[in-house]
């Protein structure tokens, strides 16, 4: 069976993707996928065909895929919540079709169309990487819904060096994502976690690492870490509420401290709190006091928070992995 994949060129949009695509190739299924050029290399290295549709470089329009369509001619497309114009096209040839979520289903006003109001394609089944209990109950009373384990992804590199405080420290990973750090934020939360008893691991993004100056010896800034290969580590994720850094931590049940900033962050943010399994500070709380004090009460080895993200992790791992989800996709993709 053919299958093209479908994103938007971006990290959170792609990198969710990427284990079921990964699982397709793996069960002898051809795979393509189609985004900008921004994402090709993980897809690249990952065996998946990468291309670039006509002119699409972060979005994809339905007239942009519909050449491929009639190219590839796939059994099947996935196609990302961030890309509609990938279901329009795929409903238009004909050619069945899934959606592919990233998180919680997105709140209107963001920004991004809603899968649910594309009237071409708003029947769809949706690939849902969020465990049920952190999901929309309207979207889950409204669709269909395949449940798909969410697997954290990427790209490999080494892991920053903190093995001399492991056994004696715990482990902090700050991030603000790729689109939303500032160097002021960054170094208020910094501030407030330099003086307690935790060795920190800074992910700075757009932010250069040398507007840090010189920081705690506790503190590791990097431009980027392997999100993916850090979080079993982790005691703590004081990060921005990305979809991939709160289904990341929950996974490895692991606590969170959320400051949203923009997006489906602050949705994020409240199912987080919500369920008991972290924390949030909105942008007019922030202080290194109150980061401090918040961070005191998610740390411990034992507390209600870290149970809470503890069962959300246990509910994760029951979810269908990318392999029992890749079998399946021919049964969404019927020969005539």
């Amino acid at each position: 069976m053919r299958v093209l994949f479908a994103s938007l060129a971006s990290v959170g949009h792609t990198y969710p993707m990427i284990p079921l695509a990964v699982a397709a190739r793996a069960a002898g299924h051809e795979v393509y996928f189609a985004a900008g050029e921004a994402v090709h290399a993980p897809l690249a290295a990952n065996g998946l065909r990468p291309f670039r549709p006509a002119d699409a470089f972060y979005e994809m329009y339905a007239e942009d895929l519909a050449p491929e369509l009639a190219r590839l001619a796939p059994d099947l497309v996935v196609h990302g919540w961030g890309v509609p114009g990938a279901a329009i096209a795929a409903a238009r040839a004909g050619i069945p079709g899934l959606w592919h979520g990233f998180g919680r289903m997105i709140p209107p006003g963001i920004g991004l169309e809603l899968p649910t109001a594309v009237a071409e394609a708003s029947g769809r089944p949706h690939l849902d990487i969020c465990p049920p209990s952190l999901q929309d109950s309207g979207f889950r009373a409204a669709v269909e819904r395949i449940e798909l384990r969410p697997v954290p992804y990427s790209e490999p590199a080494p892991l920053p060096e903190w093995d001399g405080h492991r056994r004696s420290l715990p482990l902090v990973y700050l991030t603000l994502g790729t689109a939303f750090g500032t160097p002021e934020l960054l170094a208020t939360v910094i501030e407030g976690l330099a003086p307690l008893a935790a060795r920190v691991v800074v992910a700075a993004g757009r932010v250069p690492v040398e507007q840090f100056g010189d920081v705690p010896a506790t503190v590791t800034v990097r431009r980027w870490v392997p999100q993916a290969e850090l979080l079993p580590y982790i005691d703590l994720v004081v990060h921005h509420g990305g979809s991939g850094t709160t289904l990341g931590a929950l996974a490895a049940g692991v606590p969170q401290l959320i400051l949203p900033q923009g997006a489906d962050q602050f949705a994020n943010a409240e199912a987080v709190s919500a369920a008991g399994a972290g924390l949030r500070l909105t942008s007019g709380e922030v202080s290194a006091e109150a980061i401090a004090a918040y961070v005191g009460r998610l740390l411990p080895r034992r507390s209600d928070h870290r149970d809470a993200a503890r069962a959300l992790a246990g509910e994760i791992a029951r979810m269908p992995a990318p392999e029992q989800v890749a079998r399946r996709l021919p049964e969404y993709a019927p020969r005539s």
